[in-house]
């Protein structure tokens, strides 16, 4: 059992002992994950092994006490949780912001020419990581670890209610889970049921407002503290890439994709104009879609109705066959612990415990305690869900080994072990996989143009989402540190610009509806990560279909490939051991580029072509 934070050491105890423990002659504090043979070492290198093995040995288990806390508080959303929560991210703050670590890897990195590449690695993953904590300036972190947990804690026991009215006011109806509103926007064809149950999702933005505001100031002190120009400029440092360049990339695959997300516009605004018997608007009302932020557009396609085929199964089987499409992959079997120490199914809207909504992977302690948060229902969307986190966890799995230093053990940026997330997902969504695990009856295969159609109503309309408004707009608020009362304006002309989509009616100015994206508060400044996801995943899954299988790249089967398992452990087992240049380079033959994602689609321009002729698609 974990100690509770009040029952743990005094804070100023903790600097001494970390004093101590760099201090500590190398054989003290060696560590096989950490160490390499130390043969040929220059004195540089020598000198900073004893330093990682130092930090190694004291800040793994201060993460991974504040990780399975942190899971606590996020199963079971009490105020006694979030409270430990706090606590433990205080202390986990303190370490790895400790001043002892960001002078002592600034003289070695100094002296970087006298490193190995992966000393030089993990020591510049520890000053990224202290940067988050700089204990330069305690107090602000103190205030800011405080606000973000309160922010999550906000987010974890919250209780969406319907309102009286449907644009919102007049008291609360009744509770209406998450899974319950996304269900709504998915299946109803009332337009009032609709804007109502839309507009209960956004009421959380309001408590998490006053929250956001503190925090934009508090994140922009701790980075600039290191040297960054903002919070947005620290995330984007994993990367190694400038806020300028970050932004370019991105600009370029919008500007790249723009062509075929018009003509998905143009579907969508018309289908779904006739589909509620309205008029056709340049703008799409945010309550049409059935997606809460309008990140996706599922249903459109209606002659594919995946949720129709999940009618009746279990939500146990849709976990189940996740794993068996890794395994199918010469994955080994996920360990017992994931299956006992995991929180993978709703929680009854009546219950009185409170869990975070929004699906993740866990990775306690950088070795074999992982987990998955989800609510998974037998639908579309929680299919790809799980394919996408046992994605992550089976990556957790994989550079998991006394040949990855544990500081390094990570995907090479963050993007990377989104990828890995998506690419389960595209390849749940392949016809002839689907076919193959029973989803698909068979001699039931659905069209391939329709099929590509929808699917380009989740990948190429994410990507004006994720590269485009949440991007643009988290970039204005941090490096821009955009005013609190522009916020509401700013975000819905973003909306609009990138996502062409309205409000169902006007937005209160004091409203929030930016902060009701989970990640705006506890993952913030980091949602591009998904957008350079879409285009690696389009990148392997091209160098899959093409060089391994053999296959057409829009109807390609994985299951079963020992080689396709081979070249993707291939990737996962390096960590953050190289580059992440480097590892796309090698193992695709080019530079990160939406070429791939392109020709996955080429298709999909004639299909809308013929089905948009005759309507009027300017906006």
């Amino acid at each position: 059992m974990i100690a509770a934070p009040a029952e743990r050491p005094p804070m100023r105890l903790l600097f001494p002992l970390l004093t101590l423990l760099l201090a500590l002659p190398a054989t003290a504090a060696d560590k096989p994950a950490t160490r390499r043979a130390s043969a040929h070492k220059t004195a540089a290198e020598k000198e900073a092994q004893v330093f990682l093995d130092g930090v190694t040995a004291l800040l793994i288990p201060a993460a991974t006490a504040y990780a399975q806390i942190d899971w606590t508080a996020a199963t079971d959303a009490t105020p006694e949780h979030i409270a430990e929560r706090t606590g433990a991210a205080r202390v986990n703050a303190a370490l790895t912001g400790s001043k002892l670590i960001i002078d002592r890897t600034k003289e070695l990195l100094a002296r970087e020419s006298e490193l190995d590449e992966l000393t030089v690695r993990q020591l510049r993953r520890l000053r990224l990581a202290a940067a988050e904590n700089p204990a330069t300036i305690p107090d602000i972190v103190a205030r800011r670890v405080a606000a973000e947990s309160k922010q999550t804690g906000l987010l974890d026991s919250y209780t969406f209610c319907l309102q009286l009215k449907p644009g919102g006011g007049g008291g609360c109806l009744r509770p209406i889970t998450a899974n319950q509103i996304d269900d709504r926007l998915r299946r109803s064809r009332d337009l009032t049921e609709r804007q109502r149950v839309w507009t209960a999702s956004k009421e959380i933005g309001r408590a998490l407002r006053p929250g956001m505001v503190e925090l934009q100031s508090l994140r922009n002190q701790v980075a600039r503290a290191m040297g960054y120009s903002s919070y947005f400029a620290l995330t984007v440092a994993d990367y190694d890439m400038t806020v300028e360049e970050m932004m370019a990339l991105l600009d370029g695959a919008l500007e790249a994709t723009r062509p075929l997300f018009d003509g998905l516009h143009c579907f969508a605004r018309h289908t779904l104009a006739a589909r509620f018997k309205r008029p056709a608007p340049k703008l799409i009302p945010a309550h049409w879609i059935g997606d809460r932020w309008a990140q996706t557009w599922p249903g459109l396609v209606e002659e594919v109705n995946l949720d129709a085929l999940f009618k009746g199964a279990a939500p146990e089987t849709i976990v189940k066959s996740a794993e068996g499409f890794y395994t199918s992959l010469g994955f080994p079997k996920l360990p017992a612990s994931f299956w006992a120490s995991s929180d993978l199914y709703p929680v009854p809207a009546s219950s009185a415990r409170k869990k975070n909504t929004h699906a993740s992977a866990w990775h306690i302690d950088r070795a074999l305690d992982v987990r998955s948060l989800m609510n998974v229902e037998p639908n579309a969307m929680w299919f790809d869900a799980a394919h996408h986190e046992l994605g992550h966890v089976y990556y957790f799995l994989s550079y998991s080994t006394p040949e990855v230093p544990v500081l390094l053990r990570d995907g090479p940026n963050r993007a990377f072990h989104e990828a890995m997330g998506e690419l389960g997902a595209l390849a749940s969504q392949q016809t002839p996989y689907l076919s193959k695990v029973g989803v698909l009856p068979a001699g039931k295969e659905p069209d391939p143009a329709r099929w590509l159609l929808q699917s380009g109503l989740e990948s190429i309309v994410l990507l004006q989402w994720a590269a485009g408004t949440m991007t643009h707009f988290e970039r204005d608020l941090y490096q821009g540190e955009l005013p609190a009362e522009q916020w509401q304006k700013r975000w819905w002309d973003q909306v609009a610009q990138f996502q062409g989509v309205a409000p169902p009616a006007a937005r209160p100015a004091e409203a929030c509806d930016a902060c009701t994206k989970t990640h705006v508060n506890d993952d913030p400044a980091r949602y591009y990560d998904y957008a350079l996801a879409t285009l690696i995943k389009f990148q392997l899954h091209d160098h899959i279909c093409r060089q391994i299988l053999k296959q057409d790249v829009r109807a390609c089967d994985y299951a079963g490939s020992q080689a396709v398992g081979d070249f993707l452990r291939g990737i996962m087992k390096l960590g953050d051991t190289r580059d992440w240049r480097a590892i796309m380079k090698d193992a695709t033959g080019e530079v990160i580029s939406a070429r791939a994602l392109l020709e996955f689609y080429a298709p999909l321009a004639g299909e809308l072509e013929k089905r948009n002729a005759g309507k009027d698609c300017s906006r």
